[in-house]
């Protein structure tokens, strides 16, 4: 019986990268659990033995968000913001025979990550770098079952990531079923997130948003995850797995995230 290959990422270290600087950050008392910090951000939280493992919560929405609406079986997932890839490493762990693409602004990010985290392989996980907004029109209409959009410029999303010529090319390469889920800054005044909703709802016609409740309530900044389908959203089912998340989410749709949001 052949040998499992174990592999090892290299200890904390700084690197130049094409867009500043990227730092790989040993977590103490874990044994292959890093953090990837890009241009002073935490970006991703790998663990090399458990690339099913998500540290960051919004990861772990995201995550639960593709289990409740897609049966199990590979999908067609396309990332626009890469870092580490972890949560493309956890749907290639979870869902084998997936084929997925994972873009980023930085090339020098992606040759990193490659080696640090031992990456999956195309077809499995093809790494492209480009901008995402050029990327997203090269990819044909109805073909994808998940767009992912984790992508920042430091701590802020790319603005032609967020607009309604982008969210149109999303909905037009994503199949009905699709879903896409993004990853949206919010300050606590919600400005950034009504904007996006409100695009959104011009691209797709089932629109919702989950994350903690004292995020939506305006209390404090935060993640927030949006979802958006030309599909019907399984509301309870995302409802119910979103609250019992180790980090819990509130999960909100039609009229409920209207009146939360002032939408």
């Amino acid at each position: 019986m052949a040998k499992r290959r174990i592999y090892t990422a290299p200890g904390s270290q700084v690197v130049e990268i094409s867009t500043g600087t990227a730092r790989l950050e040993k977590v103490d008392g874990e044994v292959d659990s890093y953090i990837l910090h890009v241009n002073g951000v935490p970006s991703s939280s790998i663990t090399l033995s458990e690339p099913t493992r998500l540290d960051f919560e919004y990861l772990d929405w995201m995550s639960r968000i593709i289990d409740v609406q897609f049966a199990a079986g590979p999908l067609r997932a396309v990332h626009i913001g890469a870092a580490g890839c972890a949560l493309a490493r956890a749907i290639h762990a979870q869902r084998p025979g997936s084929k997925q693409t994972a873009i980023d602004i930085d090339p020098l990010l992606l040759d990193y990550s490659r080696t640090w985290f031992d990456l999956p392989r195309a077809p499995g996980l093809a790494l492209r770098a480009g901008d995402g907004t050029v990327e997203a029109e090269k990819f044909r209409p109805d073909t994808l079952d998940v767009l992912i959009r984790d992508a920042f410029d430091h701590d802020s999303v790319p603005p032609a990531l967020q607009t309604s010529v982008f969210f149109t090319t999303c909905a037009r390469i994503l199949k009905d079923s699709g879903v896409y889920i993004a990853n949206v800054p919010d300050a606590g005044d919600h400005r950034v997130l009504r904007a996006e909703l409100e695009l959104l709802n011009s691209a797709f016609d089932h629109v919702a948003a989950a994350a903690e409740p004292g995020i939506l309530k305006g209390r404090r900044r935060g993640n927030v995850v949006v979802i958006a389908s030309n599909s019907p959203l399984h509301v309870h089912e995302l409802d119910r797995s979103l609250r019992t998340a180790a980090t819990m989410a509130t999960f909100l749709t039609g009229q409920a995230l209207k009146s939360r949001l002032g939408l």
